[in-house]
């Protein structure tokens, strides 16, 4: 989220500078603008000026943090993850971006402390998380409009909370909003151990869905099929076995899957075209291999296939909040049954950051990295 949301043109895109901060925070009032009192605290934030390498252009910073009024929350913040649409939006590769200066983040939990007189949905000690991308997580407390959060139950799990937003209700989405599946019906996808992948694996298990799951090959694969496999998942297969003709034995006791769920493009989304019945769907939510989805004319014709996308951003635009709040509470009932845990997670101090940055881009690195305050 921008420091200042008044921040418009050359002025907001400038590069970061010490001592700009107050000037930034006496202009306005927005969704995460700071309230008038007498009585500053120090806030600290990850802040970055300019878009580039994350570990280069975020800054652990002080901000000033004032008092509520109106229908501002202060919260404080308790964790929130690293996501790669973290890393992509501060390197601008993003279909969403902050005006600079932004705080970095997207996704993670807080606590209200206090609300303005206005504020009537959430009280003193409620758990709240983002209602939409570039509210700007990554700090210690902040001041946000009430429209810009959504109060969740507190009976669930810190790391389950903070890594609700957005990969979670990803996959639910996908899994519920393109193919009509009845229980029994299968599921394939790439990415499989990815923060959506593992609970795409979850609550396609607990629709009774059974999901083929595609991952890359690596020393402690073994390892890692297990892992999935506790998780719910009915196979797990590398890209290279994927490709080789003995895969197909698997489709006689499953039956050919008629969602593909591709977060890495390339090859490894022709794979999966491959795979699906006719009829079917694949739909593309990442490219984490930076290569262009490839189809081939055939499969288009002869089997009738779709490529669709998916941007929960875009979801949520298309929808109200009630229905957001409708899935956060959803997914929090499959949280409470056991049938949706965080995935693996590593807890890193605000000011160990580059420690997680740096982790968060490292391939293999199945530990989803997450900024305790």
């Amino acid at each position: 989220m921008s420091i200042s949301g008044r921040l418009t043109g050359a002025r907001a895109r400038a590069p970061l500078h010490a001592g700009l901060f107050e000037t930034w925070l006496r202009r306005g009032r927005t969704a995460s603008s700071y309230s008038a009192s007498s009585e500053p605290s120090k806030v600290r934030a990850l802040i970055y000026g300019n878009h580039g390498d994350p570990a280069k252009v975020i800054q652990l910073k002080n901000l000033e943090l004032t008092a509520v009024e109106g229908s501002d929350v202060h919260v404080r913040m308790l964790a929130a993850p690293v996501n790669p649409s973290d890393i992509n939006m501060i390197q601008g590769n993003y279909g969403l971006l902050p005006k600079l200066p932004a705080v970095g983040g997207n996704e993670g939990i807080g606590q209200v402390v206090a609300v303005g007189s206005s504020v009537s949905r959430l009280k003193p000690g409620d758990w709240v998380i983002p209602a939409s991308a570039g509210l700007g997580t990554w700090r210690t407390e902040a001041v946000f409009s009430e429209e810009a959060l959504i109060g969740i139950p507190k009976d669930i799990p810190l790391q389950s909370a903070a890594t609700l937003g957005v990969n979670p209700c990803t996959a639910y989405r996908m899994l519920v909003d393109f193919e009509q599946l009845q229980p029994g019906d299968s599921v394939i996808q790439n990415a499989s151990n990815s923060g959506v992948g593992q609970a795409v694996i979850q609550i396609a298990s607990a629709l009774r869905l059974k999901t083929i799951n595609v991952v890359r090959d690596r020393p402690d694969i073994q390892k890692l099929t297990d892992r999935l496999k506790n998780l719910g998942a009915d196979y797990v297969l590398t890209e290279e076995e994927l490709r080789i003709p003995e895969t197909k034995t698997i489709f006689k006791d499953v039956p050919l899957p008629r969602l593909a769920l591709n977060c890495v493009g390339g090859k490894s989304s022709t794979e999966l075209l491959r795979h699906l019945a006719p009829g079917g769907t694949m739909v593309t939510y990442g490219g984490m291999a930076k290569q262009p989805v490839t189809a081939s004319v055939s499969l288009l014709i002869f089997k009738d296939l779709r490529l669709r996308g998916f941007w929960l951003s875009q979801w949520k635009k298309n929808h109200s909040s009630d229905e957001f709040k409708e899935l956060i509470l959803t997914l929090c009932d499959l949280i409470r049954q056991g049938q949706l845990t965080a995935p693996a997670c590593s807890e890193v101090p605000l000011q160990d950051y580059q420690q997680a940055l740096e982790a968060s881009v490292k391939p293999f690195v199945s530990s989803k990295q997450i900024l305790t305050m």
